[in-house]
């Protein structure tokens, strides 16, 4: 198999990859809305899976573009990106062929992070919430909610909340 072709072949791996990503960012999406923990870790679980899987991935575009280079007859060890790489391809399919899986690579990894900075504020909405939430159960009201004689002074000086934030 020639460079180029190894090298597209590793690149429609890496998108289909971030693909598959993709699917399971949405699933994330909908287990943040629904507050399952459990099943949230079950997805990040399997994220860090696909994560560990990417690195032989980008090991082995590494070693394609550094054969294509030397297919081409230079003998540096560029880290290329695949715009540089496509204006060393002559020939207008293997180009195009080139081309077409970079826009396709870029835009799912356009989306992917557009779903994980979605997902990102959902979490933060979530822990600030759950702050709040905390904030009203510990906190000690300013004022009871009966009325009390202002002469009174050593009635009850205040309600303690749910917690005791002294503890």
């Amino acid at each position: 198999m020639a460079a180029l072709d190894r090298l597209i072949a590793v690149l429609q791996r890496m998108e289909q990859n971030h693909r598959e990503m993709l699917a399971l960012s949405e699933i994330k999406r909908q287990v943040i809305v629904k507050n399952d923990v459990d099943q949230l870790i079950a997805v990040m679980n399997k994220e860090s899976k696909f994560m560990k899987q990417q690195e032989p991935l980008e090991s082995e575009r590494l070693s394609a573009v550094h054969e294509l280079l030397q297919e081409r007859g230079i003998k540096s060890l560029l880290n290329l990106n695949i715009t540089e790489i496509s204006k060393l391809i002559f020939d207008p399919a293997d180009k195009q062929r080139l081309i077409e899986v970079q826009n396709k690579l870029a835009g799912t990894l356009h989306e992917l992070k557009e779903a994980n900075q979605l997902n990102q504020k959902l979490i933060e909405q979530s822990l600030k919430f759950i702050d709040f939430s905390m904030d009203i159960f510990a906190s000690r009201p300013e004022q009871d909610a009966t009325y009390q004689h202002p002469a009174d002074k050593n009635g009850n000086p205040g309600r303690i909340g749910l917690f005791d934030t002294r503890a």
